[in-house]
């Protein structure tokens, strides 16, 4: 009868230590990669980058005569008037 139960408490553990490694396996799987954001430097170099930062907008926009503030392509004038282009491809004045 203690035979049994030592060979019942040898199963036991080798399976939780066999599930212990098999949790920590899926968890190294599952890890999700954070979304591509990119640097301040690189968005203040590259005005076709779309940003959500106002103060970079502006700067961008002095320095190129261009940029993508939230997905929208604005450009300034020969008479430093700031515009975008609509759908129909017309220049709408801010």
């Amino acid at each position: 009868m203690t035979n049994i139960l030592l060979i019942l408490l040898f199963v036991l553990l080798f399976l939780l230590f066999f599930y212990s490694k098999l949790n920590k396996r899926l968890a190294k799987k599952t890890k999700i990669s954070p979304t591509y954001v990119p640097f301040l430097k690189e968005q203040e170099f590259n005005p076709d980058i779309s940003t959500d930062n106002w103060d970079l907008h502006k700067l961008r926009l002095d320095k190129f005569k261009r940029s993508q503030y939230k997905g929208l392509t604005f450009f300034v004038s020969s008479e430093n008037r700031i515009y975008y282009l609509s759908e129909e491809g017309d220049k709408v004045y801010c």
